[in-house]
């Protein structure tokens, strides 16, 4: 039976149990296969779930928890205890706002609490110098749970990976600058807090994961949505540099951010935001804002249209994305990196749609793209109505930005690979919701049944599903294993590489050369137009993006 989550429960928060006292770190015990396994990390030992082979550990506690003071400011250490920690349970998930109940990717967690930032660890029973695998939740930094069904590790255990999946801060208490919060820092810098909370736990997997079987020197990161967009931020940010060996991305962007404390791109400071969320709160000051209850803070800054999101401070995100890149810069590891065919569709996309004839389109598209618009009509013709912009705006965002990764690491001369995930089933056929935004995951995850999906999400109900979710679970875990991603009997996924070779996710795998020809150039130089400009880039599209002739700052 589906699982029933109240409002009341969404504002519930969980403590995480035990005591606190100091104890030294020591080697992992594990006891009999069919008891309780108990292992020993820096902090204290911890007592989890045997579960079908598998050594399970739910809710460790990777820092401390980020309240009163520590509310805005780096993680700090968890605290060491004596004695046997329960490991069995999920810690709370983070503060978050609750979601329309009609939405594709409403999935309320059992429980929030700002105490929050915790791990799980799934590990085959035999594990030793085993992969690791970190999971990067997604939810547009503002809402989901290391502990939704979806994420559940179990499959990636099975093929002998030990599996991570983290909290860490969401929404306004995650991504928050402020004039205030920037004089407190001794780096002189504020915002990006849910993005040191995930460098925390990587610290954590890299000091313990061996207690658990895992190989610290073999570590993946792998994300999607935002939580791709976090392993993209991981990927350019130095506090996070020998954290982790490879990257697997799944639908990221290279949008501009704000610059913390310079308005630039047409976007003013992240600092101005943080102050105007302040005013919009009724709260004087960072205390007075501390000493708010989270989920009031968070559901008011919601409300007034605060978006959480990296900011450009010079330290933890030196500059923005795409110039880091450019200049080669980034984390030297093997991704894989690919986005969704059919991202934005009708239900729960941008709401565009497609003027009534040629001329109209034509008129609209040359306001915005200028000189491009023959491309961009060729690639989106007016024939494909809604979907022509519907597609437009999910490749601008998230294919461009999977492109340019995969290009940017190929120029490294390291492997990166490519995908499109193009799978549909009948269910999703029939609601025009083919390859949406965030629908590999289930596939990724080898979790397709109806108890592991949000409510009213599409249920696989294909006779390819389980294949091609077999299909990707073994790509993805071998190239945790190895950096080549391999499936037997299945095609030879090539290297990015100069003719752009890609695997496409269709009711099989199919290996193919450039995807969507003029696509990425396209979206490329649109890009650098808007840059130039002075205007942000990676997100608008089609109706949404300034005309040519704006003078935006």
């Amino acid at each position: 039976m589906k699982r029933l989550v109240t409002s009341a429960a969404l504002m519930a928060a969980a403590l995480l149990a035990g005591a606190c006292a100091s104890v030294g770190g020591g080697t992992a015990t594990w006891t009999g296969v069919s008891s309780a396994p108990v292992a020993t990390t820096s902090h204290g030992a911890l007592r989890g779930t045997a579960e079908d082979g598998l050594r399970v550990f739910r809710g460790i506690a990777y820092a401390a928890p980020p309240v009163g003071d520590l509310r805005w400011a780096p993680p700090q250490p968890a605290t060491r205890w004596d004695g046997v920690r329960d490991a069995s349970r999920f810690g709370p998930a983070c503060v978050q706002p609750p979601v329309p109940a009609a939405s594709l990717y409403n999935d309320p967690p059992a429980s929030t609490s700002e105490d929050c930032l915790n791990l799980n660890v799934w590990a085959p029973e035999d594990a030793q110098n085993a992969p690791v695998i970190v999971w990067i939740h997604g939810g547009s930094l503002r809402i989901g749970a290391n502990s939704l069904p979806m994420y559940d590790g179990a499959n990636y255990a099975r093929r002998g990976v030990v599996f991570v999946s983290l909290n860490y801060r969401l929404g306004p208490l995650g991504w928050l600058a402020h004039e205030e919060l920037s004089e407190q820092s001794p780096d002189g810098i504020s915002g990006n807090y849910g993005l040191l909370d995930q460098i925390a736990a990587l610290r954590w997997v890299r000091e313990n994961i061996a207690e658990f079987g895992g190989d610290p020197g073999n570590v993946t990161v792998m994300g999607e949505s935002a939580g791709a967009l976090s392993t993209t931020y991981l990927m350019v940010s130095p506090q996070a540099r020998g954290l982790f060996d490879k990257a697997i991305i799944q639908s990221t962007n290279l949008r501009s951010f704000p610059e913390l404390s310079e308005a630039a791109n047409g976007m003013p400071p992240a600092e101005r935001i943080g102050s105007g969320v302040l005013e919009k709160l009724g709260a004087a000051d960072i205390d007075a804002a501390r000493a708010m209850d989270p989920q009031t803070l968070t559901n008011k800054a919601t409300l007034a249209g605060f978006v959480p999101q990296g900011t450009i401070d010079g330290t933890i995100l030196p500059d923005q994305l795409n110039e880091i890149f450019d200049r080669g810069e980034q984390a030297r590891v093997p991704v894989i990196v690919g986005y969704n065919a059919h991202e934005y569709r009708p239900v729960g996309g941008p709401g565009l749609r497609m003027p009534a004839t040629p001329e109209q389109y034509e008129a609209m598209i040359e306001r915005v793209y200028g000189a491009l618009t023959p491309q961009f009509l060729r690639i989106y013709p007016h024939s494909d109505g809604d979907d022509a912009l519907l597609d437009a705006t999910g490749d601008i965002i998230f294919g461009w930005s999977g492109e340019r990764i995969a290009q940017s690491q190929d120029a490294l001369g390291l492997p990166a690979y490519f995908y499109v995930f193009d799978h549909c089933y009948p269910s999703a056929r029939a609601r025009d919701l083919c390859a949406f935004h965030a629908s590999e995951v289930p596939f990724t995850f080898g979790n397709l049944d109806a108890d592991a999906l949000p409510e009213v999400w599409p249920v696989p109900d294909g006779p390819h599903d389980r294949a091609v979710s077999d299909a990707m679970l073994d790509y993805w875990t071998s190239f945790a294993a190895s950096g080549r991603p391999q499936a037997d009997g299945l095609p030879a996924w090539q290297p990015y590489g100069s003719a752009q070779h890609y695997v496409r996710f269709d009711d099989a795998p199919l290996a193919g050369r450039d995807y969507k020809p003029g696509m990425f150039e396209l979206h490329e130089a649109f890009a650098a137009q808007q840059r130039a400009a002075g205007r942000s880039w990676g997100m608008p599209a089609g109706l949404n993006a300034a005309p040519q002739s704006d003078d935006t700052e």
